[in-house]
């Protein structure tokens, strides 16, 4: 049956109280409204029935989108007041919410090549700019810039795009340059790997041998610098200011160096002290303090006033855990109590200490780039090594580390993870670096060797490994525990994949022949895997971890690709505080109250959910809770502070982070952002 389709004024119409669209979008529909403003017209009818005892008046139950973006140009003045719709009239509100059902729930979204060719066609037939076209639609003139850089993508990264092979956010990285062979290259090197959907890994190849605009040795430089220098920048229309490419490498290095150099005179000047050394890098490396001996600072007494204070919230403290454990759990009010008298306990006995003139000019100091791209100094001074000292370790070297013995003692006061929690995530975070190990045959090959001609070489232990070098799966720490890794599934399959056929050669010089017979990538892939399978599980209180952390860095590993917390590996092993202390700190007072009456047990799948973004929750929530990891599985080097090597206001800059992680989401979840920031139809 067919319906009439007539023109009604716009004023004339009113969405109809059981309309079956109840939300909708700001951003959407105020680029909708722009758009129809420019074009001055709606392509697609609306739908609507009579409203009785009024002529000519309407109830719409589909377009409500058009009707309201309409009416809120008439408003403004840029459509006339008797602007007409085009609507069909239907005979009942049965009717029209079924058409109205339809006609949304069978939509087709636009493909994100689509639009990236249709703009491309815009500007080529019509002879617009990207201007025009983002007026015209009612969004951001970057976006069509982006659009088109899509569609200049290497041939086989657009067509992959265009017949969704790929997302919208893979094809966003391999815009992260410009260079279309090195596009083409990447995409035909990672092609059937485990990496061809790894956004931080596709990045990190198409832009090797670059910096961001906001690395720290970016920062410190600075724009101006680098580019009076003779530097280049390829700027992705995706990116800003922090994003963007300098693609000079060395040239970033050497005005590093030279920028870090003069400001660690000037602090050397500024503080007294006899030496200062540059690390033009976030973190000092463990090797450069080796042999070196710590200056002690005097940290300054409490006064009777703090001391009294001290005592006060101790008590106040013991109060509060006796009262929780008569109730068996904590209140909120209670957590929220205990967190304020600990954060003021902090502020009293945390002393920064005190280095006395004479210290100064005796002390070497070490200046690193901070997060901000500000040079700092370093946590501890140490004494400085005259030409006498450094004659005696050349000449006496017994390989001792003579850093503080009574720092390296000190255990964080309030330990949050059970030991088996802790034995739990060395061994998952070794397995997924053992996995990257094996699939990378030419690292592995360098690892084993280093390994072995080291430890011949040495003069003193090898604990410092992490490796036994030794083909045999190393034993568990924790009996009969099963990761269920992404790593480990991924690890079962590259077993598969091994050629296996020397095995049944026979006796074992036969064996050995087969093997040997093998071509140099079977091979390699063995050697690779023997390798891997040396790697020990261990936990950041073994002095392995430090290695193996080296290892996981080296391999550019994203951790959180491989592992999210579950209730099963971790949540479980982690007290009810502990998740509700995580949701605060994650997503703020607001989360953590929306689950602070949860049982534990419902606590840790909820926690589950949470971080393996299968919740409903805030987009701007969402890149935190996929990125975190609890400090036992994390790669980069942990910050320990300890009452003698605290950073003092005056000289400690932010402490450093995380950087550029990146997190690969489920292609559903993918497709459905992309049809929200592509969706420029008029059908509402």
């Amino acid at each position: 049956m067919t319906y009439p389709i007539i023109y009604v004024p716009a004023v004339n119409c009113q969405v109809a109280p059981d309309n079956v669209r109840k939300n909708s979008n700001a951003d959407a529909d105020a680029q909708f409204e722009t758009h129809l403003g420019e074009a001055g017209i709606v392509l697609q009818n609306l739908i609507a029935v009579p409203i009785k005892r009024r002529k000519d008046h309407y109830h719409i139950y589909a377009g409500s989108r058009r009707l309201s973006r309409v009416l809120a140009n008439i408003e403004k003045g840029v459509l006339p007041k008797d602007f007409q719709v085009p609507v069909m009239v239907v005979p009942s509100g049965e009717d029209a919410i079924s058409m109205s059902l339809a006609e949304n729930f069978f939509q087709l979204v636009m493909n994100p090549a689509e639009a990236c060719t249709a703009f491309r066609s815009i500007i080529e037939k019509e002879k617009k700019t990207p201007a025009d076209i983002a007026k015209r639609f009612g969004i951001t003139e970057k976006f069509v810039e982006g659009r088109l850089r899509l569609a200049n993508l290497a041939e086989p990264v657009f067509e992959a795009l265009a017949k969704g092979q790929i997302t919208l956010d893979i094809a966003k990285a391999y815009a992260k340059t410009s260079d279309t062979v090195r596009q083409a290259a990447v995409f035909e090197s990672l092609a059937g790997t485990y990496y061809a959907n790894n956004k931080a890994e596709i990045e990190r190849q198409v832009t090797a041998g670059s910096y961001t605009g906001g690395h720290p040795k970016a920062l410190l430089v600075g724009r101006d610098a680098y580019l009076a220098a003779g530097g280049n920048i390829d700027r992705d229309l995706y990116s800003d200011a922090e994003s963007e490419l300098w693609t000079d490498r060395e040239l970033v290095d050497e005005l590093a160096e030279q920028t870090l150099a003069a400001a660690a005179e000037e602090i050397r000047q500024r503080e007294g002290f006899a030496e200062v050394r540059t690390v033009a890098a976030t973190h000092l490396p463990y090797t450069a303090t080796l042999g070196l001996r710590r200056i002690h600072g005097v940290v300054p007494p409490l006064s009777d006033e703090q001391e009294a204070r001290k005592i006060a919230i101790e008590a106040e403290i013991e109060e509060i855990e006796e009262a929780a454990a008569d109730g068996h759990d904590y209140s909120d009010e209670q957590l929220d109590r205990i967190e304020a008298l600990e954060e003021e306990l902090g502020g009293i006995v945390d002393q920064e200490p005190v280095y006395d003139a004479e210290q100064r000019a005796k002390a070497l100091a070490y200046v690193v780039i901070g997060e901000d791209g500000q040079p700092r100094i370093q946590d501890a001074l140490f004494i400085a090594p005259t030409d006498e000292d450094e004659e005696d370790e050349a000449g006496d070297d017994t390989g001792e580390d003579n850093t503080d013995e009574s720092a390296a003692d000190e255990t964080p006061k309030k330990p949050t993870l059970s030991g088996k929690t802790v034995d739990r995530l060395g061994t998952m975070r070794t397995e997924i670096i053992a996995l990257h190990v094996a699939s990378d045959p030419h690292f592995a090959t360098d690892l084993g060797t280093f390994i072995m001609i080291d430890k011949e070489l040495r003069q003193y232990g090898t604990y410092d490994f992490g490796s036994g070098l030794k083909a045999p799966k190393a034993d568990s720490r924790i009996g009969q525990f099963v990761t269920e890794t992404a790593a480990a599934e991924a690890w079962a399959k590259l077993e598969g994949d091994l050629d296996s056929t020397w095995r049944d050669a026979g006796d074992l010089t036969a064996r050995f022949d087969a093997f040997r017979a093998l071509d140099d990538e079977k091979r390699a892939a063995w050697f690779a895997w023997a390798i891997a399978r040396t790697l020990e599980p261990v936990n950041d209180r073994d002095t392995d971890a430090k290695f193996l952390r080296h290892v996981g860095r080296s391999l550019d590993i994203d951790v959180a690709r491989w592992w999210r917390p579950t209730a099963r590996n971790f949540f479980d092993g982690v007290t009810r505080p502990w998740i509700l202390g995580l949701f605060e700190k994650i997503g703020g007072e607001e989360l953590k109250s929306r689950y602070g009456a949860a049982k534990k047990a419902d606590l840790a799948l909820s926690a589950e959910k949470i971080f393996s973004g299968k919740a409903i929750i805030e987009a701007e929530l969402r890149d935190k809770v996929l990125t975190w990891l609890p400090e036992n599985m994390q790669i980069e080097e942990p910050v320990v502070e300890t009452d003698e090597n605290r950073p003092t206001r005056k000289d400690l800059a932010m402490a450093i982070g995380r950087r550029d992680d990146e997190v690969p989401v489920d292609d559903a979840a993918v497709a459905a952002n992309d049809a929200d920031e592509d969706g420029l139809a008029d059908a509402a």
